[in-house]
């Protein structure tokens, strides 16, 4: 379904600045393409944390994975992420969701931000990809949206440049190819552009003690239901399944956690 390069991104948080930039010179050191940062308020803030990243490499992508948008006005999250891109040369991408519920529930607690609803919170992701074009100008910031329900998708068809389907971690593949086809035919003419990403959690055998509680599911039920969450086996055995992927869900990147970068370098180098 697609020719498109692969792309790679690892996922961290940050903890120091030790820590932070080993991270992200690592992943430039390995091949990455991305290093990202997610936007929950029991973490470091992602935007400067990335802006620290890219001014400690030079080719290296940084975003957000992704942004909540009720955390900031959207005029606010767009200023932010025009800066970035303009001040790391053009090698930020903005990720922008709705937010997850655990992250709607700190907003409420930890800022005093009165509840939304999922209409006002998508109307917020809309409003500040339009702002940010406006601060673009001539540039372009590129924006991937976190699509779950079926106005999401329409949003993601319609101003995306890469897409990443909010769905169950034992969706079936079928559901899947279903979801982005379908995504690709309402973004028309721009549909073959369009980047499809898929997160991978686990990469081996043993899952994190994190990735439960996460996709409140177990390493047993995700390898029973084929769950595209996981990647095993050896190097080759991962590069043929991610090409297998690419050329039946329409799907070129994917992103993992740092913990996993290392043990993960040797099928980029398969794959580059």
């Amino acid at each position: 379904m697609t020719d498109k390069a692969f792309k790679f991104a690892v996922i961290a948080e940050p903890t120091d600045e030790k820590q932070w930039l080993g991270i992200a010179r690592q992943a430039e050191d390995l091949g990455y393409t991305s290093l990202l940062s997610a936007d929950v308020l029991t973490a470091p803030s992602p935007f400067p944390a990335l802006a620290i990243a890219a001014g400690a490499t030079t080719t290296l992508r940084v975003g957000t994975w992704v942004a909540a948008s009720p955390l900031r006005a959207p005029r606010m999250a767009a200023w932010d992420s025009h800066t970035l891109s303009l001040l790391s040369g053009g090698r930020f991408d903005l990720g922008i969701g709705t937010g997850r519920p655990f992250v709607l529930d700190d907003a409420v607690k930890l800022l005093g931000i009165t509840p939304s609803s999922p209409a006002e919170r998508l109307a917020q992701v809309e409003q500040t990809i339009d702002e940010l074009r406006a601060l673009d100008g001539d540039a372009h910031t590129p924006v991937l949206i976190a699509a779950g329900g079926p106005k999401a998708r329409a949003l993601a068809a319609a101003k995306a440049d890469r897409i990443t389907v909010a769905a169950s971690p034992i969706a079936t593949r079928e559901e899947i190819a279903a979801l982005v086809a379908g995504m690709r035919a309402q973004a028309g003419d721009r549909g073959d552009q369009i980047e499809f990403v898929s997160p991978i959690f686990v990469i081996g055998e043993v899952a994190p003690p994190w990735v439960p509680r996460l996709l409140k599911t177990d390493m047993k039920t995700l390898i029973e239901h084929d769950s595209l969450g996981i990647l095993r086996g050896s190097p080759r055995v991962m590069a043929d399944e991610l090409q297998r992927r690419r050329e039946t869900l329409g799907i070129n990147c994917f992103t993992l956690n740092a913990v996993f970068a290392e043990q993960f370098a040797p099928v980029l180098e398969l794959l580059a």
